[in-house]
């Protein structure tokens, strides 16, 4: 089934941004289901999610804690809320590429941020806390 859904977005990431579809929650879910992947913005590594069962999801900026969240779909955008801030939503719309994930921001002017998948791996996270250190 992954393998189809790789050769379908094959076969689309040679049109123009504008005419590709972003991910339904389906394809992301397939996309990302037990994946963790770094992004990157204007090629400066930006953060870092793993996927875990059940939409949900574990977050951190480059050098932060992590987060725990969940992701749901919401009008073509994929929205994640997170423990350290229940209210706000942040949603993105996906796009598979040559090279993996592009994540649209979608704020309320309109798109913004871009983020780019730059690796992924099936191990977890490494997840720094508040007390480690010496």
């Amino acid at each position: 089934m992954r393998a189809l859904f790789f050769c379908a977005a094959l076969l689309t990431t040679g049109l123009p941004a504008a005419a590709q579809a972003p991910l339904t929650a389906e394809e992301f879910d397939s996309y990302t289901q037990g994946l963790t992947l770094s992004f990157s913005i204007d090629g400066t590594p930006y953060g870092v999610e793993q996927y875990l069962p059940d939409r949900r999801v574990r977050w951190t900026f480059i050098g932060d804690q992590c987060q725990d969240g969940i992701w749901f779909e919401r009008a073509e955008n994929i929205c994640f809320v997170y423990e350290n801030s229940p209210s706000d939503e942040q949603c993105w719309q996906f796009f598979l590429t040559g090279d993996g994930l592009r994540a649209v921001f979608q704020g309320p002017n309109g798109p913004a941020t871009e983020l780019y998948e730059v690796q992924q791996t099936d191990a977890p996270m490494a997840c720094m806390g508040p007390s480690v250190g010496v």
